[in-house]
């Protein structure tokens, strides 16, 4: 009989938003069964938790299709790698400088690695001085996101396009 006096109560919210009530679950329960709708949990902490009347089938549905639609719309940045050595010649780096500006103008981000080999590692200088001039190059196109930094036996640059341009 005490059971019977503390049945769990519920706020219930209709189909449209519109309040029902604070209502017993089997009340709540019956409810949603003479609509033929699911009644679903929406706020368990909630005091006392809210419940909402909705065929949750129809909702499952149209939430994953506004995830789709989400994801569509979601653009995914490209990065284009140049890799270069300290040596590289001057028309080489030219033709690369070229390359970078294409990638760049169609909307792609740009690492630049100058790899070194054996004792070209003790003239990070030539590499700095190269990924600087690559810079200032590309300067009215991009931005350097990242500053020349050593990973290893490279040096990496990386440079973004700036935004609204094409």
């Amino acid at each position: 009989m005490n059971e019977a006096i503390r049945a769990p109560q519920l706020r219930v919210i209709d189909l449209d938003g519109k309040q029902l009530g604070i209502l017993p679950r089997n009340e709540a329960l019956r409810l949603a069964e003479e609509r033929s709708l699911d009644l679903v949990e929406v706020a368990p902490q909630a005091d006392p938790p809210v419940a909402k009347l909705m065929d949750f089938g129809k909702y499952q549905y149209e939430r994953a299709k506004r995830e789709r639609e989400a994801r569509k719309a979601r653009k995914e940045i490209e990065v284009k790698e140049i890799r270069l050595r300290p040596k590289t010649g001057e028309h080489d780096l030219a033709f690369k400088v070229r390359q970078a500006r294409s990638f760049l103008e169609s909307g792609a981000k740009v690492r630049v690695r100058i790899r070194f080999r054996g004792r070209e590692i003790t003239h990070p200088e030539v590499a700095n001085k190269q990924l600087t001039r690559i810079a200032e190059e590309l300067s009215d196109v991009s931005t350097v996101e990242q500053a020349p930094s050593f990973e290893g036996p490279t040096i990496l640059m990386v440079l973004a396009p700036i935004p609204g341009r094409k």
